[in-house]
């Protein structure tokens, strides 16, 4: 199954290298959307279906928190998986993150076989999904 994921991040080359690693880790990808910060990740949301966002803390305008804090208060989206992505290594700001509802995190830097077996266990996928696919590696 394909899924559509927001990739929400201030750094264009950050969303750009998120992007590529999706596409080669074997994770099924539908549409991709991404958007700079929170206040522009709602519009998106406001017509867009998302299965799946990837989520960066630190942003200007609305950071990650108070995105995810807004996000959780629209119906529609209160149960979408959250993942942030992020060089944070507080393990106490972590745990407060899974507390307001994200699924999980992923440390940078990251490796594309790694995002996508995770993110496959984040929706729901059977252990083996991505065994099929071959993956290049590199780190990001």
């Amino acid at each position: 199954m394909a899924y559509n994921i927001l990739i929400v991040d201030d750094s264009r080359s950050m969303r750009k290298v998120l992007l590529k690693t999706l596409r080669i880790s074997g994770f099924e990808i539908g549409e991709c959307l991404e958007a700079s910060n929170g206040r522009e990740a709602l519009r998106v949301l406001e017509g867009e279906w998302i299965d799946l966002i990837l989520l960066d803390i630190h942003m200007p305008e609305m950071d990650g928190v108070a995105f995810l804090e807004s996000l959780r208060k629209i119906e529609m989206y209160n149960a979408t998986p959250v993942v942030f992505v992020t060089t944070e290594g507080n393990e106490q700001r972590l745990k407060h993150l899974i507390d307001l509802g994200a699924s999980g995190y992923i440390r940078k830097p990251f490796r594309p076989e790694e995002i996508g077996t995770f993110l496959s266990r984040i929706m729901g996928e059977p252990d083996g999904f991505l065994a099929e696919r071959s993956t290049q590696g590199c780190d990001f």
